[in-house]
Parts: structure tokens; C-alpha cells; sequence
């Protein structure tokens, strides 16, 4: 699993993004890219891929989700299970292969 925050705080408020690869192969169909959005340890937006959109679950996140939605966020989204998890998925199940066969 590759994981990476983003965090940022601004009048002691705390805004943070997960963006993380799970994944059981290197197929590009065992893959799933997620970016996930939090205010205050809450999650108010989520792109997965395997759902394909923007997903919010605050009143705040709905109304950005149909924005990401209908805009070129979601067209970016979209290619970053390819662009970014499939290519370093591949390189860290190399690199897990070659450590594996070392005594």
C-alpha cells in the first residue's frame, strides 16, 4: 500500500489529504486509488476509483463533489490509478520480488 498526507493548518483548524494505492497485485484491475479530504479528523470528500467520482459526506463535501464532478478534478482523478499507483505499484512489487529472494 503506498500512502501519502498532505496536511495544513490554518487558525488552529486542521485540513489534511490522504492519498493512497491499495493493492493485491500489479494489475492494474487489483489497484484502488483513493483521495480523501478531512477537516477537523472529519473526511468531507472522497475520490475512489472504483467508484469513479467525487463522493461528499458533509453538507460541505456534497456541494464540492458535484463541483469536482462536473469539472476537469474529476478527469485528473480518474487517470491517477494509472499515472501514479499503477507505475509505483510496480516498482515496489519489484523491489519486494528481489528482497524477498535475498538470504
Amino acid at each position: 500500500s503506498l500512502f501519502f498526507i498532505t496536511v495544513c493548518t490554518a487558525d488552529g483548524f486542521l485540513h489534511y489529504t490522504v492519498t493512497d494505492c491499495e493493492f493485491n497485485s500489479s494489475k492494474l484491475n487489483d489497484i484502488e486509488y483513493t483521495q480523501s479530504y478531512y477537516y477537523n479528523k472529519l473526511e468531507y470528500i472522497r475520490f475512489s476509483s472504483s467508484v469513479g467520482k467525487y463522493v461528499g459526506n458533509t453538507e460541505h463535501g456534497i456541494k464540492n463533489a458535484e463541483r469536482f464532478n462536473n469539472g476537469p478534478e474529476v478527469i485528473t482523478r480518474r487517470g491517477e490509478k494509472e499515472r501514479y499507483c499503477f507505475r509505483n505499484v510496480g516498482i515496489d512489487v519489484e523491489a519486494d520480488l528481489t528482497k524477498s529472494g535475498e538470504c
